[in-house]
């Protein structure tokens, strides 16, 4: 009846994205983690010193967005705000001990809701299926409404 529509890449990824998040919160639960804030997280300690518009433009968030979860970790302490060492007229973030150690918590989380995602699939697809969406993303990253821009190494 309505395969047409089930057949669409587009539908098809919408109902992924639906999936996994409901597959992140479950396992999250008792972290009180969301995705947005788990990426904030992990760019931020792997990055420290960023400003609010250099993580948006890292994870494709828009700035609102980020200003909401950024003040929301803040206020839970998982980061803190400071000066930017090289512009002193910037805000830069920097992950707490508190931060640190959700984000310990949370790395075996990480790996146990990327393998029930994937579950449905075999081994060796799991890797290709996850570079043909890395292909995609990637290749069509600027008609998105928040690309990413990544840091060059």
């Amino acid at each position: 009846m309505l395969d047409d529509l089930y057949h669409r890449p587009g539908f098809l990824l919408r109902r992924a994205h639906q999936i996994a998040v409901a597959i992140f919160i479950d396992e999250c639960r008792g972290l009180r983690l969301t995705p947005p804030q788990h990426g904030i997280l992990l760019a931020v300690h792997r990055m420290p010193g960023l400003t609010q518009a250099e993580l948006s433009r890292l994870l494709g968030f828009d700035r609102a967005m980020m200003g909401q979860v950024v003040d929301g970790l803040v206020r839970r302490k998982l980061l803190r705000r400071g000066r930017s060492v090289s512009n002193r007229r910037l805000t830069s973030l920097t992950l707490s001990a508190q931060g640190a150690r959700l984000l310990d918590d949370a790395a075996s989380v990480m790996k146990r809701t990327s393998r029930r995602l994937l579950s449905p699939l075999r081994s060796g697809e799991r890797e290709v299926f996850v570079e043909l969406l890395m292909r995609v993303t990637s290749a069509l990253n600027d008609v998105a409404a928040t690309p990413i821009e990544p840091r060059e190494k």
